[in-house]
């Protein structure tokens, strides 16, 4: 009768030793590798959306000079959308779920967060708008979106947003939802 061993049972032990090290190596490279991934994220999705065209880019710009030219006989529904990407790091939301807008006229709303950690903290916030064809349309003068955010332990605040939906957004666009995910920025904020 024949028997079966297991893989890796004719190895001597100190061979065996040799490979569990070699395999202990590369999953510690690879989870490392990982985390060094998850944390270039933000950075690398505002660097994708300036290259692609896609999102609201130019928002990250900074203010621009905005002249209203309303078009009162339109209306378009705005919804406002807040993700903590943090689990547990900190509470994020917008102060009013929706608003229906006159396109040319300048806006003012806020999201409200706050910092549920156990010390001073930097978050983040990176927006998005869809359908993604209406973000050429979305203009923000004035957003929290433009820096980074600091906190203090337990601080919570409202962010302002002020912005305007260009008259010339197509006409079958009647819904535009503006989203932020906001992420916990403190450890690659302390590293700069």
């Amino acid at each position: 009768m024949t028997s079966i061993d297991p893989p890796g049972a004719d190895k001597d032990p100190a061979e065996r030793k040799r490979s569990n090290r070699r395999l202990l190596r590369s999953l510690l490279i690879m989870t490392a590798g990982s985390f060094a991934f998850g944390w270039a994220l933000v950075p690398l999705y505002g660097v994708f959306c300036k290259v692609a065209g896609v999102g609201n880019a130019q928002a990250q710009e900074g203010p621009a000079a905005v002249r209203e030219t309303v078009d009162p006989t339109r209306v378009v529904t705005v919804e406002f959308v807040a993700d903590p990407a943090s689990v547990g790091s900190f509470e994020f939301r917008p102060e009013i779920p929706s608003m229906r807008i006159h396109p040319g006229k300048l806006y003012d709303t806020q999201f409200y967060a706050k910092n549920l950690t156990r010390g001073p903290s930097v978050a983040q916030a990176v927006p998005s708008i869809s359908p993604t064809e209406a973000a050429q349309y979305f203009h923000k003068t004035q957003c929290f979106c433009f820096s980074p955010q600091h906190f203090a332990v337990g601080e919570g605040r409202d962010m302002p947003v002020r912005f305007i939906v260009d008259p010339s957004l197509p006409p079958y666009i009647d819904r535009i939802t503006l989203a932020y995910t906001f992420y916990d920025n403190t450890q690659a904020a302390a590293s700069r």
